[in-house]
């Protein structure tokens, strides 16, 4: 129980640990102001019995100090209750907040493998279900049963003040209470791993099914799909009963060990006041103790059943936390590494076997790469001169993209090296690095915000001025002056609302905004209808002017005029060289050219 709560404790930044501390100390007050009443009480049934037994006259003083003392108990228990609630609730919830800020900034950094081995729900389970566990029922949980303790153990010292007997019957019940709230944390601690396990099947399967609805309703596999996701509801569902089942025999006993423990101290005291061995107040100040030693223990004992499920929560997280990082700060301590400003493309274009006449600004050099023990990437080697373009293509599952994202450090190579104006990439902080690339997927991803702030993304604090000139660039001013609030209108997650051309360039907008030398299109004009493909190829120029792009396209139109086509087949460069050149050896490009001039050529 302890090594949870210091683990808990530990798991806090420096900030929050010293409101729990705080709050510990406040509690220590608190206890004591609560014991006060057992003061309070003796010095009134003294000063009555004394009155009534032994003739003497009642004073009123008595009254005054009795009272005097049920007040410092009541409003100094009154304040310090607040301030420890208050000290428990900031450092909860804001250590929920800054760990779900840590985690998503930590997650930056991840390797992109990371999240390719990991399903979705697990980590949105660690940044929704469980942080909110930690910010909320453990700060709860952790506090209710420390406070218990302390309030049970002062009421204890107490006692022994009055009669060490009664203290140490007190002392015994708290032992067995103690004692069997062991098997209630022992009860729950196979189900608590569960629970999460469930946890995290659930949003999982939820993710899926809202973000695939539209699949599901148009093959009418709702039935399905539906029985798929009421199966995991359902199994979480049997895991919580069963931790509460679990918990209800065990909650009970402890109840009742309370109430046995309250009543041995009644009638040891009755016996020990009739065989002349304590004085009536004492014995009645005894019976006043007897109800009031496990209220606080009782609601800390029911809440301790959640330190498993507070550590497995706190283990999660740090363990997403301790993940390796993929060498943020770079070699150099972290200062970027600068690339030359634009200026006049190129003349120099390389070709198969050309050696550039000005050094490369990216070099892969014999690099390769591996998911698990399946090769992706074995052994590339290419020169990418500045202000050039470089259009990859090649079958589908060749390693196009996985090379791209080797480029860029998205994941960091088995073997071989990729450097940016002659520096390897590892020497680069990763966000100077990320500074020196944009990027345009066939997917592209638009947050819940506003069209400006979607825009403005790679620069948050950029004038409105700024964002509408990115956006007429891109050939989107005109759709979103159309929208009934303009720039302010909030796009729907994922820009569900938006059609695929229009988000397209909203990310070419953001792309323009973000104005990297580097521009890497991932099959940006894969997916587009002839009527939105006008303005893209207007807006993809705008952007790629005077920038070094790297393209991975299937149309023959966006490739054909590159510097240099590189097809990569099985992980290798099977072609390199300019579109006529690769269309005279009749090989892999010319036979993908062929097939593409076929399929366009296809009409209903």
């Amino acid at each position: 129980m302890f090594g949870t709560i210091i683990k808990f404790f530990n798991f806090c930044d420096k900030e929050n640990r010293r409101k729990f501390t705080g709050s510990i100390f406040v509690g220590i007050l608190n206890s004591l102001f609560m014991a006060l009443r057992i003061a309070a009480v003796a010095v009134m049934l003294r000063g009555v019995i004394a009155t009534a037994l032994e003739g003497a006259t009642f004073e009123t003083k008595t009254i005054w100090l009795s009272f005097a003392i049920m007040c410092v108990s009541i409003i100094g228990g009154i304040i310090t209750r607040k301030i420890t609630a208050m000290w428990q609730c900031e450092g909860g919830y804001r250590t929920c907040a800054k760990k779900r800020i840590e985690i998503a900034e930590h997650l930056r950094y991840l390797p992109m493998g990371y999240f390719n081995e990991n399903s979705l729900g697990e980590i949105t389970s660690v940044t929704t279900n469980t942080m909110e566990s930690v910010g909320d029922v453990a700060t709860r949980a952790v506090m209710m049963v420390f406070q218990g303790l302390l309030d049970t153990s002062l009421i204890i010292v107490m006692l022994f003040f009055f009669d060490w007997r009664i203290a140490l019957v007190g002392l015994a019940g708290f032992g067995l209470f103690e004692f069997v709230n062991l098997f209630m944390r022992l009860a729950v601690k196979n189900v608590s791993a569960d629970k999460y396990r469930d946890d995290a099947a659930e949003i999982g399967k939820v993710l899926e099914y809202i973000q695939g609805i539209a699949e599901v309703k148009a093959y009418n596999l709702s039935g399905e799909r539906r029985k798929e996701l009421n199966e995991v509801i359902d199994r979480r569902k049997k895991t919580l009963i069963k931790m509460e089942m679990r918990c209800i025999p065990v909650s009970n006993l402890q109840s009742l060990v309370a109430k046995l423990t309250g009543v041995a101290m009644m009638i040891a005291s009755l016996y020990f006041f009739f065989n002349g061995s304590m004085i009536l107040a004492d014995c009645a100040t005894m019976l006043v103790c007897s109800f009031m030693l496990f209220n606080a223990l009782e609601a800390g004992g029911n809440y301790s059943a959640l330190l498993r499920v507070i550590d497995i929560g706190v283990t999660k997280a740090s363990k997403i936390l301790a993940l390796p990082t993929m060498d943020i700060e770079g070699k150099k301590g972290g200062e970027g590494l600068p690339l030359a400003p634009a200026g006049k493309p190129s003349s120099a274009t390389p070709s198969a076997g050309d050696t550039p006449a000005t050094p490369p600004l990216i070099q892969a050099n014999s690099i390769t790469f591996a998911y698990d023990k399946k090769k992706i990437i074995d052994g590339i080697s290419l020169s990418i001169p500045a202000h050039s373009t470089t259009a990859i293509v090649g079958p589908s599952g060749g390693g196009k993209t996985t090379f791209c994202h080797l480029l860029a450090r998205f994941w960091d190579v088995d073997s071989g090296t990729v450097t940016l104006k002659g520096q390897n990439v590892r020497d680069y902080s990763m966000d100077n690095l990320m500074e020196n690339f944009s990027f345009v997927f066939q997917n592209v991803y638009l947050f819940h915000d506003t069209i400006a702030n979607n825009i403005r993304f790679g620069q948050p604090d950029a004038p409105m001025e700024k964002v509408i000139a990115a956006a007429k660039k891109a050939c989107c001013h005109d759709f979103i002056s159309q929208l009934p609030n303009g720039y302010d209108t909030v796009i729907g997650e994922g820009g569900a609302n938006l059609s695929g051309g229009e988000r397209q360039r909203i990310s070419i907008a953001r792309a323009i905004m973000k104005d990297s030398p580097i521009i890497i299109l991932d099959e940006a004009t894969a997916n587009v209808d002839p009527e939105n493909e006008r303005d893209l190829m207007t807006a993809i120029s705008e952007l790629t002017r005077e920038k070094t792009v790297i393209m991975i396209a299937h149309r023959l139109k966006t490739v054909r005029n590159a510097d240099q086509i590189v097809v990569i087949d099985k992980g290798r460069i099977a072609e390199q060289g300019k579109h006529e050149e690769l269309i005279a050896k009749g090989g892999i490009y010319s036979r993908f050219i062929a097939s593409r001039k076929e399929a366009v050529s296809w009409k209903l």
